[in-house]
């Protein structure tokens, strides 16, 4: 009988032999003697009813009320209905809140990992089919009652695993300030048709620099709030630790109204116990264009690392000296662990994301998408040879790791601790530090197809996340704001948008908000950084 339920065990579940077999592929050759290897067997089996059982459960899935916001003519974007490439996954509308809202009259887009009902998701893959969402995630849900029209879901990169936007197998997305260059990634669609004009907001995933990078290399503001502030509920999930949706916009003020609309405690999400009740914030009606008396460090390795592009430090040093005309002090300030934040990163994202994407993540409370987990399990060489090589590259790296260094990903996370302890020390005197958010300018789109080498495929991303990453990690909050123009590598004559990172303590968006509407109240980044070297000292020490 079962130990689990008073029923025939179906021993056929379980092969001769599957016991040993398993702890052999654990390194465990020895583990189960002869006279007890039938026991286990029949206790395995058990286990194995279990799960059958669970597997013919109903779901749990909370559908949205389609008659009050129908998905209207939803459609796969012909070629002449395009933007900047290919910047649309799904063109539909969901009509916002007829009784108004703080997002009313705002138009608004979704990266293609966001669930949205009845709209096909595609990840920015080929490599698995796309799926049907049943429901839709928390975001989509509080943005159309809070009273925006939700226009479509834009291209993501392959499995959200690069900051280039030529990855994703249903396109390539362009700058809206250069065709021919990157729009950043992994939101590189939604990105890019806010910083081009066509929508008012979009609502991205920054699991490593996702939102802010798309937001530097377009001349968007992206902001990747505290992690927890806004519900990753119904968003395609990398891994939990990195997990933060945020939004796009081209100025402050519909950053600030979209993130009152969309933040807050959500019963499914674990993530969100620390944050403010839904619908309580005011970063909105608090916001204030004033830095009388701030304090912003200008962090030393967020400038000095060899990758910075010396037109971007100019241009990223003389918009920090704006703050000092607005009422601000700014000091030169030192983290040094902050240039071990891409290793720290490159481990913990590794392991993690290869477990994520292998199905093998756990740990945490929420609603997750069967559809997405049936789409992509059992994965096969069939399905493995249509990745990217970024998420190839992930599952290999992840795959040896866990292998080869036992204990690797647990000293990382207690140096990431580390890490959030030392910049929240420096918050304790400094209201934020700055520093550039991408150490160079949008690069040019990589001329890449399947079967091409990955090392070409892999060079664009290559040092993007350097001043990124790591706040993915400590959960800091963290926003590009666009201030300005340098030339590009590839070519002097095509200027591009340059991103100035505020990174302040947790739970401080207002700091942030604030210093930014100040900036952006007093500057127009447009006509700044075009050659003026002026300002681009950095700030003498404490």
């Amino acid at each position: 009988m079962s130990v689990f339920f008073d029923s025939p065990i179906s021993e056929d579940l379980v092969a001769e032999g599957e016991v040993e077999l398993l702890l052999q592929n654990v390194g465990i050759d020895q583990g189960i003697a002869p006279e007890e290897s039938s026991e286990y067997r029949q206790l395995l089996a058990a286990v194995h009813d279990v799960a059958e059982h669970v597997l013919q459960l109903p779901d749990y899935v909370i559908r949205p009320d389609i008659e009050t916001y129908p998905r209207e003519e939803l459609r796969r974007p012909t070629e002449g209905e395009q933007d900047f490439g290919h910047a649309w996954a799904h063109k539909f509308l969901i009509r916002g809140n007829p009784s108004g809202g703080i997002l009313k009259g705002k138009t608004l887009c979704l990266k293609d990992n966001v669930a949205v009902a009845g709209v096909p998701q595609f990840f920015g893959t080929d490599a698995i089919p796309a799926w049907i969402p049943e429901a839709d995630a928390t975001v989509v849900k509080r943005a159309y009652e809070a009273g925006a029209d939700i226009v479509g879901t834009t291209i993501c990169e392959n499995f959200c695993n690069s900051t280039s936007s030529f990855t994703s197998a249903q396109g390539i997305v362009h700058n809206p300030y250069a065709q021919g260059y990157s729009a950043g990634g992994s939101t590189s669609g939604g990105s890019a048709v806010v910083g081009g004009g066509l929508v008012d907001i979009a609502i991205g995933a920054d699991q490593g620099g996702s939102i802010r990078v798309p937001s530097s290399f377009c001349g968007c503001v992206g902001l990747k709030p505290t992690h927890g502030l806004v519900p990753y509920t119904g968003i395609s999930s990398g891994d939990s630790v990195n997990d933060h949706a945020g939004p796009i916009a081209r100025n402050v003020r519909d950053v600030a109204l979209c993130l009152d609309a969309i933040s807050g405690r959500d019963d499914f999400d674990d993530k969100t116990l620390g944050a403010p009740l839904h619908g309580s914030t005011r970063y909105t009606k608090s916001l204030q264009a004033s830095v009388a008396g701030m304090k912003i460090g200008v962090l030393t390795e967020g400038f000095e690392h060899r990758l910075v592009d010396e037109n971007v430090k100019k241009t990223v040093l003389k918009a920090a000296r704006s703050f000092e005309r607005l009422g601000a002090t700014t000091h030169q300030v030192s983290v040094p662990l902050h240039l071990e934040g891409p290793a720290v990163w490159t481990i913990q994202q590794r392991i993690a994301g290869t477990l994520g994407m292998m199905g093998y993540a756990h740990g945490r409370r929420g609603l997750f998408s069967t559809a997405y987990e049936a789409a992509r399990q059992p994965w096969t060489n069939e399905s493995f040879q249509k990745l990217f090589p970024s998420t190839k590259n992930t599952i290999i790296n992840g795959l040896s790791l866990m292998q080869n260094y036992p204990g690797l990903y647990v000293k990382t996370m207690n140096i990431a601790q580390q890490m959030r302890d030392a910049y929240e020390k420096l918050f304790e005197e400094y209201d934020m530090i700055l520093m550039p958010t991408t150490p160079f300018v949008a690069p040019a789109n990589a001329d890449w197809k399947r079967g091409d080498s990955p090392m070409e495929a892999l060079k664009p991303s290559m040092g993007i996340t350097t001043n990124t990453a790591i706040f993915d990690v400590t959960g800091h909050p963290a926003m590009s704001l666009p201030v300005g123009f340098a030339p590009s590598k590839e070519d002097a004559r095509v200027m591009l948008p340059v991103g100035m990172q505020l990174v302040g303590g947790l739970w401080q968006e207002q700091k942030i908000l604030d210093a930014a509407f100040a900036w952006e109240s007093a500057n127009d980044w447009k006509d700044l950084g075009r050659n003026d070297p002026r300002g681009s000292k950095m700030p003498p020490k404490l």
